[in-house]
């Protein structure tokens, strides 16, 4: 383990459910080869009839490095979310190590995971799926099939090109950005929560890095993969693709009502005997203010944004200048090439490109995200 990463504070968190016959082996190997007193390890026992959580408290009389968390059986994704809470607000931790109980991952290739965080890595995934990876040949197919088919899912729907195990649960990440992804409000429980927790840590543009690993079949206990997982993991990566979206579907809907309000404001104002070239510009800049004030609340409003509120309004006030111009010039250029078509119309025809720019601009600079620096 490279001595960068001495220097912080690291917790293992290992869900565990009947893994009696695992886990004092299990903490007998992580406490052999890392020594470091800022290490911690996090066994998360939720409920196991076995006696797995008196095992664990027995071997914590020996090496108060090793703390158990107790609580109702509620999933692995439950499991990791406490767990992982636990460690950052409780234990203090500022690398997460995540693995399973059984020996599937070796407790020795956690080393070089936490020295791909020590140069620089926000996550470092132990995977099966790069050049050098493997899985144990007791395998059935029909399990290998599942575990690369989720992977491609996860992928190609969930939206995580670029990393080749998706499902991967031995992972090294970095405890502020665990922060960041708002760990504590995922609600998966199924395997699927390895998905989620990925999806959400590259959205805050977390570093990730893959290291091979070779993943052996477990040699006492059972799986606990279940058909109720799968059901789970499928539509779990359908709602993952359409909450990606959701800004944009926000931003149309947002867009559709400030059509209304320009040019209802317009027709208004055209009645009241307003000239038609003064009645636009208004009816767009009120129409600019309604999405504003949308966009501001609903659209954006989960962005924890840059500057005061102040300066976002100073910035939106230039960007609704800039948009105002280029929809009046469309609305000009469409009346002279066409003097008899409805007034109504070529408004209409003048909000498309002033609305793209007025959200670009506004989502790129007024409402930019904060990033890690900032």
């Amino acid at each position: 383990m490279n001595q960068d990463i001495r220097d912080v504070r690291i917790c293992f968190v290992i869900p565990t459910y009947n893994e009696a016959l695992n886990i004092n082996p299990l903490l007998h190997r992580l406490t052999e080869l890392y020594k470091d007193p800022d290490v911690a390890f996090l066994i998360v026992d939720d409920e196991s009839p076995d006696g797995t959580a008196d095992l664990v408290k027995e071997f914590m009389a020996g090496d108060s490095r090793v703390r158990l968390l107790q609580g109702k059986r509620r999933g692995l994704g439950d499991a990791y979310v406490r767990g992982m809470t636990y460690a950052i607000d409780t234990l203090g931790a500022d690398v997460i190590v995540q693995m399973d109980a059984d020996f599937s991952h070796d407790p020795a290739v956690a080393g070089r995971l936490l020295d791909h965080i020590a140069g620089g890595a926000d996550v470092a995934i132990g995977s099966r799926y790069v050049a050098g990876g493997s899985l144990d040949s007791r395998w059935h197919v029909r399990r290998k099939l599942l575990s690369r088919w989720g992977n491609r899912l996860a992928r190609w729907i969930g939206g995580l090109k670029g990393v080749s195990d998706c499902t991967a649960g031995f992972k090294a990440i970095r405890a502020d950005k665990l922060r960041e992804a708002k760990i504590g409000s995922i609600r998966a429980r199924g395997y699927v929560f390895q998905v989620e927790l990925l999806h959400r840590l590259i959205r805050c543009r977390a570093r990730v890095v893959e290291e091979p690993i070779h993943f052996r079949d477990r040699k006492h206990g059972k799986t606990k993969l279940s058909m109720l997982n799968m059901i789970e993991f499928f539509f779990s990566i359908l709602l993952l693709r359409l909450r990606s979206h959701l800004t944009f579907i926000k931003f149309s809907l947002t867009g559709v009502c400030g059509v209304f309000v320009n040019l209802g404001s317009f027709s208004l104002l055209l009645e009241f005997g307003l000239n038609k070239f003064i009645a636009s510009p208004t009816a767009i800049l009120v129409s600019i203010i309604s999405n504003f004030l949308m966009n501001n609340h609903w659209t954006f409003g989960d962005r924890v944004m840059t500057g005061r509120k102040s300066v976002r309004g100073f910035k939106f006030i230039i960007v609704s200048l800039i948009a105002l111009l280029l929809s009046y010039t469309v609305f000009i250029i469409l009346s002279m090439l066409f003097p008899k078509v409805l007034p109504v119309l070529l408004q209409a025809a003048g909000i498309a490109p002033g609305a793209l720019l007025n959200y670009y601009l506004n989502s790129r600079w007024t409402f930019r995200e904060a990033s890690r620096e900032e």
